[in-house]
């Protein structure tokens, strides 16, 4: 098959969401679909002890939420799909902003009593920066919720992007009938069963007496009117909007019921976008090209807990990637060649010979990746827009076991590539500082390092508002103002000048004593 074809049938998308919205049941269930597993595990009961397939870190297993980003492939009518389930709670944001640098559309999560969450608005800022085509799949219509008109024009104020309703319910909660799909214009009538999936009415003329039957006189009317204020009210879905990411279509349903996720992934097939063009710092560079290129945007230590391995997760950016063929890694400047590249399935990994433009394949690390390096077939280019934001929560890091400080350090430098939180010398007196966004990292980074490093660490508190990234163009300048504020410089791991600010008020005044020294608070500038 040539490569327009293979590269033209590949659909990778991110799942974004507030925590609880039911993004991984959702992913679930579009895996149940596309044939790649055959039993959704009920993510939320204990007694089941089968978990969701997405989460497969032993701490996600325990707390029933996502930690890291899950990347999953499978084949669909003909389409490639690549799934990243993302993590939704805000601890874990940094992991989520990353992941959609490396995907060419986004379905957001909303439920529907809570609308839109303060996550929720966060990522959609993220997806806006980039123009990323977005779809709305407002879940658990099974429940008491708000009205959908209310939530239409929730989603259009607070998400900041204009909403066309490409299904519509009939009821929710307990009088909840089902959708109408008026993309497809077909019923979909709603029976609870989390396996199976409801059978499909067609039903070409809504004003057909059918209707009456079938949902009874009252919600007929209720459905026709709707529909009438609809077609009144919105516009007619349009694709290149879709695709500039001014336009989200909305789709209803139940996630967990496996009720109008069908109608979600038939349309999503057919509408999102293949593989785009992608922006490096040379050039743009054109996913049906034929030399490859790719970049690294998620490195996972310890996928498999047996081998202390780290794999690099590359979104493939142009062209075909093959097994054993020599690539440039432009940072370091030298060719590798990787003879065993894996696509993935959550945790289970399967050794794969080629990819295309689109596709993700993890390749073992043995230390030559960071993430944001670029792989390329020869030509040096270098891809941008993978920042690390400015941490919120700040602790000392300490050893508990000082027979084990080869292991904690290896433990600390592993899982700071992987991203999940940044690392801070003090210069001042040496001291490690971890900063996170968010409290739950602290947990996590103690409990990998006791459980897959074999090292203890212990917090200790420092009082810290924000830590920024400081350059200036006056190195006398730059250096008066790191020896007035030697005890708050740190380096952080590339070995940048870092100013860690105790507090707004001293922030607020270094940055008007100091004109000459910039501020950043992305680590991307």
């Amino acid at each position: 098959m040539s490569l327009y074809f293979e590269i033209q049938r590949r659909r990778t998308f991110a799942i974004i969401s507030h925590p609880d919205a039911g993004k991984t049941t959702l992913t679930e269930k579009l895996l149940l679909f596309g044939g790649a597993i055959h039993v959704a595990g009920a993510v939320k009961s204990n007694k089941i002890k089968k978990t969701a397939t997405s989460d497969w870190m032993e701490i996600e297993k325990q707390r029933g939420i996502s930690v890291a980003t899950s990347v999953m492939g499978f084949e669909y009518r003909n389409f490639k799909i690549n799934i990243l389930d993302t993590p939704g709670h805000q601890d874990f944001a940094e992991d989520t902003y990353r992941t959609l640098t490396a995907v060419d559309s986004v379905i957001i999560v909303v439920d529907t009593a809570k609308g839109v969450e303060s996550q929720t608005r966060k990522l959609m800022e993220v997806c806006r920066m980039r123009n990323t085509p977005v779809m709305i799949f407002v879940n658990k219509m099974d429940r008491e919720g708000k009205d959908p008109f209310d939530l239409l024009d929730e989603l259009e104020s607070e998400l900041n992007i204009a909403v066309r309703p490409l299904s519509w319910p009939i009821n929710q909660g307990y009088t909840f009938k089902g959708v109408y799909n008026i993309y497809k214009q077909n019923l979909q009538l709603y029976t609870p069963n989390k396996q199976t999936i409801s059978e499909s009415i067609e039903l070409i003329d809504i004003h057909d007496q059918e209707l009456d039957v079938l949902v009874g006189e009252r919600d007929a009317k209720k459905l026709r009117d709707d529909m009438e204020l609809i077609h009144g009210v919105y516009d007619d879905f349009n694709q290149e909007k879709y695709n500039a990411g001014e336009l989200a279509p909305v789709f209803f349903g139940s996630a967990l019921n496996n009720f109008g996720v069908k109608e979600l992934l038939d349309c999503f097939v057919e509408i999102a976008p293949s593989p785009r063009s992608v922006k490096s710092q040379e050039r743009e560079v054109n996913p049906y090209e034929e030399t490859f290129t790719g970049f690294v945007f998620k490195i996972h230590a310890n996928m498999d807990p047996n081998h202390r391995s780290c794999i690099a997760f590359v979104k493939i950016c142009s062209g075909k990637f093959e097994r054993n063929v020599n690539y440039k890694h432009i940072r370091q400047g030298k060719m590798l060649r990787f003879s065993s590249p894996t696509a993935f399935m959550a945790q289970k990994k399967e050794t794969v010979d080629e990819a295309f433009a689109g596709d993700i394949v993890g390749l073992p690390d043995t230390g030559n990746f960071k993430i944001g390096d670029t792989l390329t077939s020869g030509e040096e280019l270098h891809f941008k827009g993978i920042p690390s934001f400015s941490p919120e929560m700040f602790k000392y890091i300490e050893n508990a076991d000082p027979m084990k400080t080869k292991q904690l350090d290896k433990g600390i430098h592993q899982l700071m590539d992987e991203g999940v939180a940044q690392l801070f010398i003090n210069q001042y007196n040496n001291r490690k500082i971890i900063g996170t966004v968010g409290q739950l990292q602290f947990e996590v980074i103690q409990y990998r390092l006791l459980h897959e490093y074999g090292a203890q660490c212990r917090w200790e508190p420092v009082s810290l508002f924000k830590a920024c990234w400081i350059e200036s163009d006056d190195p006398i300048e730059l250096d008066n103002f790191k020896k007035r504020k030697a005890q708050y410089i740190a380096l952080d791991k590339h070995g940048r000048d870092v100013f860690l600010a105790d507090s707004g008020y001293v922030l607020q005044m270094a940055q008007n004593d100091f004109k000459n020294i910039r501020f950043h608070f992305t680590s991307e500038f």
